[in-house]
């Protein structure tokens, strides 16, 4: 009968030969995550992206090195974290990440005031989902030197890195915007208050000077549309006006 043979020697050998190679193997990984370790070391100039979400954390870090390759950037969940990596040099920027949270909650800020004196010569930067004006002020009010909302692009937040590494204060155009909004309608209720109209009213005349229509008044403000139409005449009265045009236009005058 013919068959294949094998040897205990052979086998012996064979054997030698494997466990050689994975030991290589594994030499060859330990060598490789040392030179990583090695290289992020030595990075002179780096961003430090801290966020305890791993996930997003590691999502936001590749979608900015990818964008812009001269940009490094090394992740942590926290400052002890960071600290634990032995960094040769200090971060060129801090990129803050509250996620949902505001910047008015106690912790939050108090975290941003702590990083701005403990690293008074690396500009922070907050990055957060929402984008309001009061939460933007907030930030800037802690030390930091910009503020990236979640509706933004990864190229204007690479941009908006860039800034704040060069000694400019990043603030999302979203915000900016709210803010002039916020202001304008500041201004008319204070030169409408010599009409002595009722806060519901000021809320329906604001939105007649954006165009809005009675049903989008109604929804917006959970009224019945004769509701509505009840404070336009009112403000009608007020104003002197003949139609709701009227009462638009005048409005407009109010807030320039």
């Amino acid at each position: 009968m013919e068959g294949l043979t094998t040897t205990s020697d052979q086998i012996r050998t064979d054997t030698a030969a494997h466990l050689i190679s994975l030991r290589t193997s594994d030499s060859l990984r330990h060598f490789s995550s040392s030179s990583r370790a090695d290289a992020q070391e030595d990075l002179p100039e780096y961003v430090l992206l801290l966020d305890p979400r791993s996930l997003q954390s590691e999502c936001l870090s590749r979608s900015l090195s990818e964008y812009d390759e001269d940009l490094k950037v090394i992740t942590a969940t926290s400052i002890e974290d960071w600290q634990r990596k032995r960094m040769r040099f200090e971060p060129a920027l801090i990129l803050y990440m509250i996620g949902g949270k505001h910047v008015s909650d106690p912790d939050v800020s108090d975290k941003i005031a702590k990083l701005t004196q403990k690293f008074p010569s690396v500009p922070v930067v907050v990055g957060a989902e929402g984008d309001e004006i009061q939460q933007v002020l907030k930030a800037l009010e802690c030390g930091a030197k910009g503020y990236i909302p979640a509706n933004i692009g990864i190229g204007v937040a690479a941009e908006a890195i860039a800034l704040a590494r060069a000694g400019g204060v990043f603030i999302p155009a979203s915000s900016l915007l709210a803010a002039k909004e916020m202001i304008t309608s500041s201004t008319t209720a204070a030169k409408c208050g010599d009409h002595s109209f009722t806060p519901r009213e000021m809320s329906v005349a604001d939105a007649l000077r954006r165009g809005k229509s009675n049903k989008i008044i109604a929804y917006e403000m959970n009224l019945c549309e004769s509701t509505v139409k009840v404070h336009i005449r009112n403000i009608m009265k007020k104003l002197h006006a003949t139609n709701r045009t009227e009462v638009a236009y005048k409005i407009r005058e109010f807030a320039q």
